[in-house]
């Protein structure tokens, strides 16, 4: 994360009062917000361009739709470098938007689960040769760094390296791994018109906060 990004980040944990979840990793919870015994999960942006929009991810597919299902978002505009406003989105808030993305990419996941279950024989063949038993070489050079050096052992099944059918399964995967990586899209933004529809938090950000996020929780009575 760059250097601005992680202090606007920071400035709005503190603001909001939130807290930063334990073990945190860069692509996981921005932030979580405990409330009458309901720990809620944040993601929190920061708008900054003149024009502005929200950007989102780099590469985005279906990992950035299952994790944004049932997040909460603090979204911060600046102008300046300098806090302006910041709303507040809940899980049903962002539905709309998160889904309209999903379909839009979803026949091409589709396609990228069918079709590794395509390939055959013939068509390993045709990209390794045909061989009665592949080695560890083999099964790197076609799927690289994706798997562990662990997984790479666990996988062979006969001595001294694969079986054809075992390496087809390999194949399968790095198939299904190339078309998912071609699904994605690239940093698609959300405007600034969709949160407009939301009121804007200028004070009393902590306070606030847990005023709409408890009417949220009464409104879907959990």
């Amino acid at each position: 994360m760059a250097a601005q990004d992680d202090a606007r980040e920071n400035q709005l944990v503190d603001l909001f009062n939130l807290e930063r979840p334990a073990a945190r990793a860069r692509h996981g919870v921005d932030a979580i917000l405990e409330l009458d015994g309901h720990t809620l999960e944040f993601e929190l942006k920061s708008v900054t361009t003149k024009k502005p929009s929200m950007s989102t991810v780099r590469d985005l597919g279906r990992d950035h739709i299952e994790k944004w299902s049932g997040k909460h978002w603090i979204v911060a505009f600046y102008a300046d470098g300098a806090l302006k406003h910041c709303h507040y989105l809940s899980p049903d808030d962002m539905a709309p938007w998160i889904d309209k993305i999903w379909q839009y990419i979803k026949a091409d996941f589709d396609i990228s689960d069918a079709a590794p279950k395509m390939a055959s024989l013939e068509t390993l063949h045709q990209v390794l040769g045909a061989k009665e038993i592949y080695s560890l070489d083999d099964a790197k050079k076609l799927h690289k760094k994706q798997y562990s050096n662990e997984r790479y052992f666990k996988l062979c099944d006969v001595p001294g390296g694969y079986s054809p059918e075992r390496m087809l399964q390999i194949f399968q995967d790095r198939m299904g791994y190339l078309l998912r990586r071609g699904s994605t899209l690239n940093n698609p933004h959300v405007s600034a018109s969709y949160f407009e529809a939301f009121p804007a938090i200028t004070k009393n950000h902590a306070i606030e906060l847990r005023t709409r996020v408890k009417r949220w929780l009464e409104l879907k009575n959990v």
